[in-house]
């Protein structure tokens, strides 16, 4: 007995097959419920939440699904994990990560069941991705030397990835937007330069890109509606001191006069607060916190536009589009770097006002304005969007192109099957499966769009057995297509991120021999 007892009471342990049972289902239960997501056709999700307001979000993201799921299998952990980062990675293929790992685990679920050890698996498995890398590699096309080619490259991705979410309807006006928006950052991956707006009202048609940058605010009273050669200083500091902000502290006075003194002098330290910020020689000050009606009279006065609780996020992104600091002390203005942009005025969308710097001081910024029928159809645009403007942002850095529509799976499966005959002994089983998991993600894109998958995805066998074949699913037509011509095109980069982060993540799922759960800890423990 004495043995037994290395664990605390209540932690359990589970061992062997148990431990990789337990880790198969989970990781499968994973992929099964982010499957139909996958594709053209795919379905979304509602997600509603326990906490207050039962908030709901209604999603097609992979990532976004997997974030707002509490699981408690540690297998499916690890999945949701990988599509995190292949969310923070390269913003796309999301679903399509959960869906690899899940697929390799089914299939090695059934090697272990034939008495196939885990190690063996795993080294067949890194061959496989090694050969499926190489396949791929022989097969992309580059078009970095020529701007017009690698433009539409752009828009076939965009249009691509955007073909598989909520603005599929008006994937074209979208995808032009989100590659207007990516040439605009000269290849930079920021971006935070690039602001998306919501606006309910409208159609996800109405939509549209704006050069410059939009404050979603109005201008307050009294103030200038309109001021030219803005020079602005951003600003993160409290203009709220007309009260006395000593908490808890009291202050006995014998009459009013003296009340009244004191009130006059936090009048006269918010006055000379406010004549340093004016010597800074600004017509605009922009503060992230409030300001008081006192300090705002006398910006007005001095026809200063003052604006507050400016962008409570994009602060930093103000001041990195306007080309200034934020400051937090007025000591000394020579220090200080301010913003400028050519103009600043009000504008409407929709119903509301808002304030529009145009003309700013870092070019590649500017404003997307997202119109759509409600909060949710607009987040989930928004998700949707910066899915592409990732993608994007991505493909302008490693301009590496491949076709789509479930080519890049056939490609790599006929490759890793080839391998598979010319290896020797039991790693070969392990990678007949890794080819097997790759073409299940064009079964599922077929079956999500409701075609007889089996049928699809034998005819495209028999095409990639030629030469130089660039057949696909297409899912319009429910037919083989040709990838290249229907413009269907996806990023390399994406696709590869997809196929090393499932399979180091099968792997990692596949060494676990044992599953130790630790005891919960007791609420009398803490006394």
């Amino acid at each position: 007995m004495a043995i037994e007892k290395i664990l605390k009471d209540d932690a359990s342990e589970e061992k062997g097959e148990r431990a990789r049972m337990a880790s198969f289902v989970g990781a499968i239960a994973i992929t099964d419920l982010v499957k139909t997501t996958l594709g053209p056709k795919g379905m979304d999700k509602i997600l509603q939440s326990t906490g207050r307001g039962h908030e709901v979000t209604v999603t097609n993201d992979g990532a976004t699904i997997l974030k707002s799921l509490h699981i408690d299998n540690p297998a499916a952990k690890v999945l949701i994990d990988i599509s995190k980062v292949q969310d923070d990675e390269v913003g796309d293929g999301t679903t399509s990560v959960a869906v690899l790992a899940g697929e390799l685990l089914r299939e090695a679920e059934k090697l272990v069941a034939t008495k196939i050890h885990p190690m063996t698996i795993i080294s067949g498995y890194r061959m496989a991705a090694e050969c499926a890398r190489d396949a791929l590699l022989q097969r992309v096309v580059d078009n970095k030397e020529n701007a017009e080619k690698f433009k539409t490259d752009l828009m076939k991705i965009a249009m691509t990835t955007l073909s598989s979410k909520i603005l599929s309807q008006d994937k074209e006006h979208f995808a032009q937007l989100a590659v207007d928006a990516v040439m605009r950052l000269k290849g930079s991956t920021n971006l935070e330069a690039i602001q998306i707006i919501k606006k309910p009202g409208g159609s996800l048609k109405d939509s549209f890109l704006d050069e410059g940058f939009i404050l979603d605010k109005k201008i307050g009273v009294g103030q200038p509606k309109r001021i030219e050669n803005a020079k602005i200083l951003v600003a993160n500091t409290a203009m709220d001191t007309d009260k006395v902000k000593i908490y808890g502290a009291r202050v006995r006075v014998d009459s009013m006069s003296k009340v009244a003194e004191i009130e006059g002098a936090e009048k006269e330290k918010m006055r000379e607060k406010v004549q340093k910020i004016i010597a800074h020689g600004i017509n605009c000050f922009v503060n992230r916190q409030l300001i008081y009606n006192f300090p705002e009279e006398l910006f007005a006065d001095a026809g200063i536009l003052a604006i507050e609780h400016a962008d409570f996020d994009g602060i930093e992104r103000l001041a990195l589009v306007t080309g200034g600091d934020i400051a937090s002390t007025f000591d000394n203005p020579e220090s200080v770097k301010l913003g400028h942009c050519k103009l600043i005025e009000e504008i409407m969308i929709g119903e509301d006002k808002l304030i529009h710097f145009s003309g700013v001081e870092m070019g590649q910024a500017c404003t997307i304005v997202l119109r759509g029928a409600s909060h949710h159809v607009l987040d989930e645009a928004e998700r949707s969007l910066h899915d592409a403007l990732c993608v994007l942002s991505q493909t302008v850095n490693d301009t590496r192109v491949l076709l789509g529509g479930g080519w890049p799976e056939m490609i790599m499966a006929k490759e890793v099957d080839e391998l598979a005959r010319k290896t020797p002994g039991k790693k070969s089983h392990a990678i007949e499966a890794f080819s097997r998991a790759l073409v299940a993600i064009p079964t599922i894109i077929a079956d999500n769009a409701g075609l007889d998958s089996a049928e699809l995805i034998a005819q495209l066998r028999a095409e990639h057995h030629k030469e130089g074949c660039n057949a696909g699913i297409d899912v319009i037509t429910g037919s083989v297509g040709d990838m290249a011509e229907l413009g269907i095109s996806e990023s390399f980069k994406v696709k590869q991120a997809v196929l090393l982060s499932a399979t180091e993540a099968a792997e990692m799922i596949l060494r676990v021999d044992e599953i130790i759960t630790c005891a919960p800890r007791r609420r009398e423990d803490r006394m």
